[in-house]
Formats: structure tokens, C-alpha cells, sequence
């Protein structure tokens, strides 16, 4: 036995005869008022009960005088009381009442206790067998088989000794189930704290792609007219231009403190949405917005149906997102959108020539990354590159009309 095992064994030996008791079991009764009453009404003279029948057996058995009788019946019955609430010192006064209950015994007598106390010796054995550490279990096994190995028979000693240890051994396993069955329903309790917490940052990432597919979108648009509106527009005095200006750098500002909330917002994974959103229908309405922002935009659908509202919607908001790109690093460009449907299966094509990065283009954005979880999530694809004239195209195919079983 090393050092760390020989320290452990002494503390535990140090709480076993004189250490702090184990936690008392609280029992709510607070929904049975009245029968936990009744119940302590009916303990209570089951305890004076068992006192009497022991002293009346100590009294015509051992011819113990009637004070001892009293005493030693008070001690045997006195640990029933503190098994849920002093577990150590129930088993320490048992303790006491199986070294001191043996007086008088006749030498024909097997057992040198009485029956009330060789049945609440049991009952505490069990009992703090299930409450208390195994190392303190050890120590209160071994000197709870002194007295065994002192008093009783030795023709039924050997029986004796291994009638304590599977008491032992059963409160012990008792123990161990009630603490693993405690702990699981900690545990689940922890895993429905945590399923909670992952439905409230989810419904956060749906938040945060609706901030910037929406708001990011009609911001761009708003940086872009502010830019653009001198050259648009005709005699535009000095103040106004400057006003424009700062339109325009409020908005990009706007854009930067929105895609920084996005990136703290964004999770790993989210589920479809149900409300109501746009779809192809609303598209004609997107292309005017960018064509009074300045932008060259021309829109090519040959879709003979509404597609699925998931299918309308991620088609939507590619095309929203390629539109801002588009503004954002291509100003001047052309911009061309092209939806097809084939063989149950919707394309959608966002293509830009060259242009020239304006301001509102400077820092990166989660616009492809979202573009390309709306396709995946649909069991779609993604591509996205520049051009050989110089420009760029998104390109998405979004099922349309799957079988069950297929992705």
C-alpha cells in the first residue's frame, strides 16, 4: 500500500469513529401534509414500541436490573431515528449497543443480543452500507464483526460474519444504483438544458441570416444610390453631394457593424424555415430596387410554375445576395439573372462583368457562405468564380421535384 492508499485509509478511519456525518436525506412531504403526520405519529410509537418489548426481554431473559434494562433498550432502538439524517452516528450508537447489549447473556445463547436488537442491527447495516463512501463502508464493516468475533458462538460465528458482509455488500449495491440513477436524471435533465440552449442559438443563426439576407441587401442598394446619385442626377450642388457622401458612409458603416453581429450570431447548423418568405414572384420587385439603385440588371426567367416555397425562397436570396456582390464589387457592371427549370431541378445563374470595386465592397461578408448552405441544405449545389471576361458568376441547382428517399 503506497502512501496516497495509507492516507486515504486513515481519513476514512478518522471519519468513521469521529468525523463529520454524511448529508441527511431530505424526503418531500410538503404535497402529503397530512400523511407525513400520520406517519411520523405512527414512527414514533413504533420506536417506544420496540423500547418496551426490549426492555421487557431484557428484563425476564437477563434479569438485568430495571435501569440497565431501560438504558440498553434506549440505546439498541435509539439509531432508527438517525438513519436518514445522521447515517455515522446511527451506525456509532448501534456500535455501542452491540458491545454493551450483551450483558447477562446466558452461555446457551447463539446470539448474544436481543431480537429487537439483532434486527435493528441488520436494518443499520444495510441502511448505512447504502449512504456512506466504500472506504468508510470497510472500516464500519470491520468493526461492526468485532463484537461478532467476541460474543458470539463460534459454531455459528463464520455464519454470523458472512451474514454481515452481504448486508453490506446489498446496501452497498443500493447505493451505487440510487447514485446512478441520480446521476442520469441529473444528466438528462443537463441534456434537456442543452437541447433548450441549442433551439435558442439556432432561432438566433435564422435571426442573423434573415439580418443579413434582408437588411444587408437593401443597405448595399442604399450605399450604392448615395454613391452614385451626383452622377445620376444633374446639377447636384456641393452640400448635397456631400450629404450623399455621408449617406454612403453610414451605410457601409451600418454593413460593417451588421456582418461582425452576423459572425458572432452564426452557428454550425440550423433547420428550414416555415414562416412565410419570398420567392420567384418577388424577384421582378428585387430587379427594379437594383436597377433605381444605378445598377444594370436584366432578368431572364423561363420558370412555368412557382417552384416549393424552400426552392423559391433559397433562389430568392441567392439572387438578393448576388445582386449585393454584385453592387458591392462591380459598380458599373451589368449584371445578368438567369433562372431555368429542368428535369425537376431549378438553376439559377448570377452572372457580372468587370467593374470597379467601390467602397462599399471593402471587407468580406458571410454572402457565399450562406448562398452555399441554402443549396446544400436543399441537397443541391453551389459554384461560384469569376469569369474569363473578368467578371463573376453564381451558379446554384436547387432540386425541385425529389422522390422520397432522395437527396
Amino acid at each position: 500500500m503506497d502512501r496516497r492508499h495509507l492516507l486515504g485509509a486513515l481519513a476514512a478511519l478518522r471519519r468513521t469513529v469521529a468525523g463529520p456525518d454524511y448529508p441527511a436525506v431530505r424526503l418531500s412531504l410538503r404535497r402529503w401534509t397530512r400523511a407525513a403526520a400520520v406517519a411520523r405519529t405512527v414512527g414514533l410509537l413504533a420506536l417506544v414500541a420496540l423500547t418496551l418489548i426490549t426492555a421487557q426481554f431484557l428484563l425476564d431473559s437477563r434479569k438485568l436490573p430495571v435501569a440497565t434494562a431501560w438504558l440498553l433498550a434506549v440505546l439498541t432502538v435509539a439509531p432508527l431515528p438517525l438513519l436518514l439524517a445522521r447515517p455515522l452516528w446511527a451506525w456509532r450508537i448501534m456500535f455501542l449497543g452491540q458491545l454493551f447489549g450483551t450483558f447477562n447473556r446466558r452461555p446457551t445463547d447463539d446470539w448474544p443480543w436481543s431480537p429487537t436488537q439483532i434486527l435493528i442491527i441488520f436494518v443499520v447495516l444495510t441502511v448505512v452500507a447504502a449512504r456512506v463512501d466504500r472506504a468508510v463502508l470497510a472500516w464500519v464493516g470491520l468493526f461492526s464483526l468485532v463484537p461478532v468475533w467476541i460474543f458470539v458462538s463460534p459454531n455459528i460465528q463464520v455464519g454470523i460474519c458472512l451474514l454481515f458482509l452481504v448486508l453490506l455488500l446489498l446496501g452497498d449495491l443500493v447505493g451505487r444504483t440510487v447514485s446512478t440513477r441520480r446521476a442520469l436524471a441529473e444528466q438528462a435533465e443537463l441534456s434537456e438544458l442543452e437541447k433548450a440552449r441549442r433551439a435558442v442559438l439556432e432561432e438566433r443563426t435564422r435571426i442573423a441570416r434573415e439580418l443579413h439576407d434582408v437588411v444587408a441587401h437593401h443597405m448595399s442598394m442604399l450605399a450604392v444610390r448615395a454613391e452614385t446619385a451626383p452622377y445620376r442626377l444633374d446639377a447636384v450642388p456641393e452640400p448635397a453631394r456631400a450629404e450623399f457622401s455621408a449617406i454612403a458612409d453610414s451605410a457601409r458603416a451600418a454593413l460593417t457593424d451588421m456582418r461582425r453581429l452576423l459572425g458572432v450570431l452564426r452557428s454550425e447548423s440550423e433547420d428550414a424555415r416555415t414562416a412565410p418568405q419570398p420567392g420567384l414572384a418577388e424577384l421582378p420587385a428585387l430587379v427594379e430596387s437594383a436597377e433605381r439603385a444605378g445598377m444594370a440588371v436584366t432578368l431572364d426567367s423561363d420558370v412555368p410554375t412557382e417552384p416549393p416555397a424552400p426552392v423559391g425562397l433559397a433562389a430568392y436570396r441567392i439572387v438578393q445576395e448576388g445582386l449585393a456582390n454584385a453592387a458591392r464589387h462591380a459598380a458599373g457592371a451589368a449584371v445578368r439573372v438567369t433562372l431555368r427549370a429542368r428535369d425537376g431541378e431549378l438553376a439559377v445563374r448570377v452572372v457580372n462583368g468587370g467593374g470597379t470595386p467601390g467602397p462599399a465592397g471593402r471587407g468580406g461578408g458571410h454572402g457565399l457562405t450562406g448562398m452555399r448552405e441554402r443549396a446544400v441544405s436543399l441537397g443541391g449545389t453551389f459554384t461560384a468564380g469569376p469569369t474569363d471576361d473578368g467578371g463573376y458568376a453564381v451558379d446554384a441547382l436547387l432540386p425541385w421535384d425529389r422522390k422520397d428517399g432522395e437527396r
